[in-house]
């Protein structure tokens, strides 16, 4: 009876997998955008130095790639929860929508942790870059500023992966 209750739902139409699947994505695709639009930002500042002193594109590819992290975190969690639904055997596994429920839920904090921080630590990594072009010698104060704002990335990260673990096959 409960499965043909699930079965006639919106849910039950497409099923946990999909639900999966769906989590998995987001967590890749927000973080990646999020990245997009850091590193966006922290180029434009970037080249606008550049302009007047190209002696310091290094600093300014490492400030630039650092709101980059998100978008890689997003991908670890988007592979570990494919290999734990079981993807990768080769095989479409059957996962029951509360399953699907859990995957997306826990997909969820690396998703949206990913999206904003990236966003954000591409605005401090403009503010960065224009420490760099002011006071050359203390733009290592900009790059612990972007580390703090990585510091919520990576426990995005890590709230994701713990619940990922603990979903029972």
């Amino acid at each position: 009876m409960v499965e043909l209750q699930q079965s006639l739902t919106f849910l039950g139409s497409i099923g946990g997998l999909a639900l999966a699947l769906l989590g998995a994505g987001l967590a890749a695709v927000l973080s990646g955008i999020g990245s997009a639009k850091g590193t966006g930002m922290a180029g434009e500042a970037g080249t606008g130095l550049l302009c007047q002193d190209p002696s310091k594109f290094g600093k300014v590819m490492i400030l630039q790639v650092i709101p980059g992290t998100q978008g890689l975190y997003g991908l670890v969690v988007w592979f570990f929860a494919i290999f734990r639904m079981g993807l990768l055997s080769g095989t479409l596994p059957a996962l029951t929508i509360a399953q699907g429920m859990q995957y997306f839920v826990a997909c969820l904090p690396m998703a949206l942790g990913g999206l904003f921080s990236a966003i954000a630590q591409g605005r401090v990594a403009a503010g960065s870059i224009n420490i760099l072009a002011k006071k050359p010698d203390d733009w290592s104060k900009g790059m612990v500023l972007c580390i703090t704002v990585e510091f919520y990335a990576i426990l995005s990260l890590l709230a994701s992966m713990l619940m990922i673990i603990n979903i029972s096959k």
